[in-house]
Order: structure tokens, then sequence, then C-alpha cells
């Protein structure tokens, strides 16, 4: 259909027009039209037309909705589209029959939401020319009033399409409307809200509209309008249909917190009057205690944004809201609103005066921590944490220990998010009184604290507030909470491990991960104090240096002598030679922990240690590997490190040609950690380096070759850096190397390719229709590259394409969410089809992918739909051997999980339901007792993640 696309939208535009028994005022503003539309209107219903011999209607209809199938499916068109396609279409909102002006309305919306959920990773999108987006802007103008008469039309469909017109322009143009809201489209637009006889749908459009509207507009654009608009929100608040005072509610709270920004000091006086008259009928409807859910929900929020923001200018009103506010905490219908609303309130910068509510809230939301409901917990972990920072001084020790004593259930590792929450929660409480009998109080809740310390998960932000925790608590003054009591306590399973743990030769004492977050935990106590550090650095070298200490012992000893000599000069201790002699001892654990070790200590001192390890690399061939390691640890820190680029300067020549020596090592884990060290220091001398990488990729060595592409991605950083505009010049010829005749440069090709897209999509966007075929090669299966094993009795099939196929799917994973705009999505969609019946991790891949084209690009999946199900049912029909072990039934039910969790993304399309090959398939699960279960169970958990994102 590609090449005929041209023709069949000139077609419809030709098409469109076509009237040929009505003459049409040819003055572009349209001025007789409102009357053409009367006229019109009243002649009977919608779909009674004036002249029954005229069927002319039909041909306009017809090629309205081609070309909203058009747009629909040819994102990659959107710019032409908007050259040639949207004038048209606007000149044609004069259309006379009603139900084809509906149509023409609903193509400019499908325009309007193709450009919408283009890809906004670059910062200048708004100013490309030719863009979409730009052309949209210049266009803007006559879209807008063509919009403003429509909202005048009689008909109630006409109306409420120029609604979603105006609203889905806000969606791509949040500021769009600025120019042109008084007094073209105000008056017009509220009313459509305060009118009696508007049909709610009508009236529930308008008011997204006005949301829209607030959203992307300053308080000094919407503040003259505040007049006209407060007693319209009244109006909409009571109104009789509960649909239209929840999203008059809704605006009410968007409208409070644009007027009034956090933080802001000054307050209008036509803001305050405005806000003083909504705020008394929002507490009409509070009050009401009989009334829809969302209503209530609504007015709880509604509430607590005009208390939290306006709070000081309704000091009288404040005491009898907030007792309101707690009797909606008590219910369980309200609670969760409640909650969230009183935590606005108590992170509010106006410090609300909100002490009598801690001794009824905080006993009440901390009862909330032991429910099973998650939402409810977050947030009143959220509340607590609130009202701790901000009205801890009125805190009683009670009601402390009434918090804390629910905190200690919440620290494990079950749900981090929660944990983490907790952890911060009990950071501001043990900071909140030094010398505190907290811990004292429950017993359980070090233990707790000290276990999650210890779990194999703790990394990023939950890492982070258990480190803020552990310093927090050893500045207590508690004397049994001081740093050496603790240290002692996190080390203790490592030091005297378990009877069980002994037992198993050559095993470590807890998981191998935990070291780690051990370690940074006891680094953090250490520095606590640094002048009792010396002591700890000199326990843990003597740890290391004993004949009798176990690998988990010198591992944790290595790890916290790293952590700290990042942050303190250990030049005065012996530190650097029994590292290096850590370095030869016979755990792979132990010896990659001395490399990280050596890497850090090295940072503390660089001008004294960085040339003795260059000798050591040099010297060294035994262990050039861990050695490449502590090097490529230098300079990932001082590459961030304010000063730490100067430092490195003298030293850029040596360690650039040692680097470039070894590109050509056997061992990958050397040439991966050369790579990476040769990419960062691209970082530091842009101009110089990076043409001595570009003049890598001939060399004759593939090896060699892997290296320069590989270090190219650690060029590619997720923020703007001075080394882009080279990357852009020459990146192409780093990534031809998707066509080299060796399958692992191909492979490290791939990745950089993934690296370049997710972080910097603009690098490569230019080059897609060179990148894409090349990349959609490797997405196939090579006879050539599957081979058989014999393994005794047994052969064994290895694909070695398999890893260069799923660094291809991975790529085209990251391209929906970068440059999907740039894509034929036709031509990817076949090859998305492919993956669903390749290998078990390449289909979980592109489940993942059928889920979320599914939502981004719904009308061109449902051309596809016949074979993409049929895809799902092999899948889903796929039978496990008799003799298969538990880890197959395992993944069996994992590929069909993930099957039917792509499935019901497809149901989510607008008549997907309706195709006969889903039908069938949907008849055949309800058959199965086992799949209806399964399908069941996956919908289910769909519905309960939307709900707790929400």
């Amino acid at each position: 259909m590609a090449p005929y696309i041209d023709a069949v939208v000139q077609r419809c535009l030709e098409f469109i027009k076509y009237d040929p028994n009505y003459n049409y005022d040819s003055d572009d503003d349209m001025a007789g039209d409102d009357d053409q539309d009367q006229a019109a209107s009243e002649g009977g219903d919608a779909e009674d037309y004036s002249d029954d011999d005229d069927l002319s209607w039909k041909v306009r209809r017809a090629a309205a909705r081609c070309l909203e199938a058009v747009i629909v499916t040819r994102r990659d068109l959107l710019a032409e589209f908007y050259r040639c396609v949207a004038p048209a279409i606007v000149a044609r909102f004069k259309e006379r029959e009603q139900n084809v002006k509906a149509d023409i309305l609903a193509v400019y919306v499908a325009l309007l939401r193709q450009t919408r959920t283009l890809p906004n990773a670059e910062p200048d999108a708004m100013e490309v020319e030719e863009s979409p987006v730009a052309l949209l802007k210049s266009q803007r103008g006559e879209l807008v009033r063509a919009c403003a008469k429509l909202l005048t039309d009689k008909n109630p469909r006409t109306r409420q399409e120029a609604l979603r017109v105006l609203t889905e322009l806000l969606h791509v143009l949040p500021a769009a409307l600025g120019e042109q809201l008084q007094p073209l489209l105000l008056p017009k637009l509220l009313h459509c809200i305060s009118e009696k006889q508007m049909p709610s749908n009508v009236k529930i459009d308008a008011l997204q509209l006005l949301q829209a509207l607030i959203d992307g507009h300053a308080p000094a654009i919407l503040r003259p309008c505040l007049a006209a608009t407060g007693p319209v929100l009244v109006l909409a608040v009571d109104d009789s249909f509960y649909k239209v005072v929840s999203e008059a509610l809704y605006v009410v709270q968007k409208l409070v917190v644009n007027l009034r920004p956090t933080g802001e000091r000054t307050v209008f006086a036509e803001d305050e009057r405005c806000v003083r008259t909504l705020f008394g009928s929002v507490l009409g409807r509070l009050r009401v205690a009989d009334i829809d859910q969302e209503v209530k929900e609504r007015a709880i929020a509604a509430m607590g944004a005009i208390l939290a923001h306006f709070g000081d200018r309704l000091a009288d009103e404040l005491p009898g809201t907030v007792s309101l506010l707690l009797e909606r905490l008590k219910n369980e219908v309200t609670r969760l609103a409640a909650v969230r609303a009183l935590t606005l309130m108590a992170q509010s910068p106006l410090a609300l005066p909100l002490g009598p509510v801690l001794e009824q809230a905080v006993p009440i939301l901390a009862s909330f921590l032991r429910k099973n409901h998650r939402a409810l917990r977050l947030s009143s972990l959220n509340c607590l944490h609130a009202l701790v920072l901000q009205y801890g001084g009125s805190l009683s020790g009670e009601h402390q220990l009434e918090v804390v004593r629910e905190l200690a259930p919440l620290l494990n590792e079950s749900d981090l998010h929660i944990a983490q929450l907790a952890v911060q929660l009990l950071t501001s409480l043990t900071r909140l009184q030094r010398r505190t009998t907290l811990f004292r109080a429950s017993p359980e809740l070090l233990s707790s604290v000290l276990s999650l310390a210890r779990s194999p998960l703790l990394q990023g932000t939950s890492l982070r507030a258990m480190r803020e925790l552990f310093v927090s608590m050893a500045e207590s003054g508690d004397p049994d909470l001081a740093a050496p009591a603790l240290v002692q306590r996190l080390l203790l399973p490592i030091y005297e491990p378990s009877s069980e743990m002994r037992q198993l030769p050559g095993s470590l004492a807890v998981h191998k991960q935990a070291f780690h977050s051990v370690a940074q935990i006891v680094a953090a106590l250490v520095l606590t104090d640094q002048t009792a550090s010396g002591s700890f650095v000199s326990k843990f070298l003597q740890d290391l240096a004993a004949a009798d200490s176990t690998d988990s012992v010198r591992l944790v000893s290595l790890l916290v002598l790293g952590y700290v000599g990042k942050q303190l000069d250990l030049s005065g201790f012996d530190v650097w030679s029994q590292v290096l002699r850590a370095l030869d001892l016979e755990s792979e654990d132990v010896k990659s922990a001395a490399s990280f070790a050596l890497g850090c200590v090295a940072v503390g001192d660089l001008p004294m240690y960085l040339p003795h390890l260059l000798r050591e690399i040099q010297s060294e061939k035994k262990r050039q590997y861990l050695l490449l390691h502590a090097l490529k640890e230098v300079i990932n820190c001082e590459s961030t490190r304010k000063g730490g680029i100067e430092t490195l300067k003298p030293h850029l020549s040596t360690i650039w040609q040692l680097l470039f020596s070894h590109c050509d090592c056997p061992e990958e884990g050397a040439r991966n950690g050369d790579a990476e060290c040769l990419g960062k220091l691209c970082l530091l001398e842009p101009e110089v380096l990076l043409s001595q990488l570009q003049k890598a990729l001939s060399h004759a060595s593939p090896l060699f070759r892997s290296v320069a592409v590989t270090a190219i991605k650690f060029t590619v950083v997720d923020h703007p850096h001075g080394i882009d505009t080279l990357l852009k010049s020459c990146l192409g010829d780093f990534l031809a190397a998707l066509t080299d005749a060796d399958l692992h440069v191909r492979h490290v090709a791939l990745l950089t390719f993934n690296s370049a897209v997710h972080n910097k999509p603009s690098l490569v966007k230019e080059r897609l229709d060179t990148l894409l075929p090349a990349l959609y090669v490797e997405t196939r299966v090579k006879a050539e590259l599957i081979r058989e094993v014999s393994m005794g009795p047994f052969k064994h099939t290895i694909d070695d394409g398999l890893d260069v196929r799923k660094a291809a799917f991975e790529c085209m994973y990251t391209l929906l969410d970068a440059c999907l705009d740039r894509v034929n999505v036709f031509e990817f969609l076949s090859h998305v089809e492919e993956g669903l019946k390749d290998h078990y991790d390449i289909k979980m891949l592109t489940f993942l992918m059928l889920a979320r084209l599914a939502t981004l690009v719904p009308g061109q999946v449902l051309q596809k739909l016949d074979s993409l199900v049929d895809a799902l049912r092999q899948t889903v029909n796929q039978k496990v051997k008799s003799n298969a072990v538990k880890q197959e039934y395992e993944k069996m039910d994992e590929l069909r999980r993930a099957a039917f969790r792509a499935l019901n993304a497809l149901l989510q399309i607008a008549d997907a339901d309706k195709n006969p090959v889903m039908s069938e398939f949907l008849n055949q699960i309800r058959n199965n007792k086992e799949l209806k279960t399964l399908f069941e169970s996956v919908r289910r958990d769909s519905s309960e993640f939307k709900m707790d994102t929400n």
C-alpha cells in the first residue's frame, strides 16, 4: 500500500469537498456557517438530511474516514500530513451535514493524537523546522478560530468534537491558547459548562479542556479569567450528575495549585476571592455523606489542595475543615483520599497549624501500616514522614513509639519500596530526639534493620536510605548505637557464620551482593568520626592479613577499605601492598574485591598511587585483568569528581597507550574493561582521542574492532556533553560495524546502537534509513550459525546467533520509545511476528514489545491482528514433553503468562474483540479450564497493577 499513499490522500482531499448540490460561501472566515448549521440542525435529527436524493455526504464521510485511517497507520508521514492535509481539514470545518462534520473533526483529533505520542527525547524537538510540532505551531491560530466558532453550534456532537480537538491541541502544545483565550475562546467554553440544557458529556469534555488550559498556562494568563471562571465552576460542582461534579472538583484542584504554586508567598486579591468562592462550594460537597464514591474522593483531594496552597488565607475555616477531614480519615471508604489530602497539607510550606491533628491522626495513620492495602500503607508512610518533618517538635514520645512499633514488620525485602519509606521515616524519628529510646521500646526493630541491611536486594535509593539511617543511629548519642557497636552487629554473621555455613567449603557467609551493601554501610559509619577512623582501618587491614581469616572476612575487609579509601587518604597505612597481595589469593570473589579496593584507594591519593598502578599493569601480565578493573574504577571516579579530570590529564597519554596495547587481549572481561576505560577517557579529551578510536575500526583484528565499537558506547551519556557534536558526525562509522563479517563485532555494534538510541536518539535518528535494514537482518535465525554438539549418547543444539538476535530485539524495543516516528511500523511488526516464534528469551521480549505497540500504534497492530494472535495461540497451545523437568514446566508457565499479558494488551484496542481469529482464540481459552484460570489471573494482576500505579 505504501507506494499508493500519496495518491490515496490526494483523492480523499478531493472527495472530502465533493458537494455538488450546495454552494458554500467562499469567505475563509466562514461568516455564514453558524446560520447554516442552525438551519441544518433545526431540520430534525442528525441522521435526517435536507435532501433525500443527495447522497454526496456519504462520499465526504468515507473520504474523512479513509484519511483518518491513513493518519493512524502512517505516523512516519506526520510532517507531510500537516503540510497537505491539516489545512484542508480545517477548511472543511464548515461542512453542512453534522455527522460528516463530526467525522472531519475526528480526523484532526487523530492527527493530534499521533503527534502527541511522538517521542520527546530531544530538548530542541519543538524548534526543529518542518517537524510536525513546528508545523502545528504555525497553523494553530486558524485552527483555534475555526474550533471557537463550532463551540456555538447547536449540535452537541459538533461541540463535543471541537472541544476534543482543542484538548488534544493542548496536550501537544500546552500553552497554545494563551493569546486567544480572551475574548475568543473562554466565554464560549464557559457557556458549554454553565448551560443547563447542555448534555452531560459535552460539559465533561468542556471541563477537561478547562483543566488542560489550567495545566498549560501560567497564573498571569489565567488571572483575568477568574471572575468569569469561578462562578461557572461553582455551578459545575453543584451539578446533578456525579461525573460532571467529579470533573469540576478535579478542575478546582488543578486551578488552586496553578494559582499559587508551592513556595509562592504572594497572593493576589482576585486569586483569594476566587478560592474563597470555590472553598465554600467544595466544603458543601465534603459535608455530604451519601454522595458517589468518586465525588467523595475528588472533594477530599480538592479540599486538601485548597488548604495546602491557601490555608493561611482561610485560618478561620481551617479547624472545622480539618475536623471534617479527620472524620473522613476514620471512614474505610474515604480514608485513602483523606491520607493523601493530609499529606499535601503537612508538606505545605505554609506551616499550617495542624498540632491538634497529630493527637487524633497519628494513631490512626500508624494503624494503617498494619493493613493489607498496599496503596494505603504507602500513603500513610508518606503522610507520617511529612508530619514528622514538619511537626516533629509537637509529636509526643508516646506517639513516636506507637509509630515505631508498626515499622518493624515493614523492614523486609519482600517490598523494598515500602521498606525504603519505613527506613526514611525511622531516620527522621531517630534525628528528632538524641538519646532516644525508640530502639529499646521495640526490641525487634534493630534486628529487622540489621537483617534488611544484609539483604542482597538492597541497592540504589534503598541502600542510600539505609546508610543515612545507620549514620543517624550512630549520631544519636545512644551508647548501644555507637558506630563500633553497630559495625560489630552488622559484621557478626560474616565473622561468626552459622554452623551450616561453616560446613560448606568455599561458600560465603552471606550472599555475594550483600557484602557490597554491608561494606557501604560500614564505611559510612567509619566516616562519621574521622578521628576514630584510623583504628577501623587498622583493624580491617589486620583481618585481611590474618592467616586464619575466611574468604568472607577478607572480602568484606577489602570492600570496606575500598569505600573508605574513596573518601579518605589512606597513604599513611600499609594498604597498597596488602591489597596488591590479595590479588594473588585463590578466591575469585576476593580477587575481584581487591581489584575494586585498589582502584578506590588510588582515588584517595591519585598523584601517589596512579603511577604505581600503571607500572603494575605494564609489568604484571598475569594480573592484568584485575589491574585494568582497578584502573577502570579510578577513571570512573575521577571523571565524575570535581577537579578529577585535571588530576588525570598529565597521565592521559600514558593511560591511553597502555589501554590500546591490550585491545586484542583474548580474555573478554579484560577487553570489556579496556573498552570502558577508553570510552570514559574520550569524554575527557574528545577532540584528540575520538579520532584515534575511529582509526581502530579499520584494524585487521576483530577483537581490536570490537573494543573500539564497545568503547564508543561509553561516550554516549544520558546528559548533554561536549562530545555530542563530534559523535553526531562519526557515530555512523562505528555503527557500520552492524554489517561486519565477524559475529562478535556485530553483537557489540548492536549493543552500542541500543545505548545510543536509549541515551541520545538524536545521534541516530537521521541514520535510521541505513541502520534499520542491518538491524532487521540480525533478527533472523541463521542456519549456518546453528550446530550440534555430541554429549555422550545425546546431541545438543547450540545456536551461536542467539545472543546477537537477542541484542537486535532489545534494540528494537528501545526504538519503540525513542524513534517510533522514524520507523515503518508494518515492517517493524513483521519482525516482531517472527520473534514471537523464536527462542524462549526472544519470545518473552517480543511479548513485551507487542503489548507496548498495542498502546502506541493500535491502528497498525489491529491490521496485523490475525497473524499476531496466531503466534500467541501457538505459544499458549505448546505442550511440555512428558519427561520434562520442573524448570521446563515453570518456563512454559511463564511463557503462557507473558503471552496472555500481550493478549490482554491487544484486547484494549477498540474492536479487537470483534476480530474472528481473536474471538476464536478467546473461545478456546474459555473452554479450557487451565487456560481460563491462568488468563483471568493475568487480567486480574494487570488491573491491580494499574490501581497501585494510580
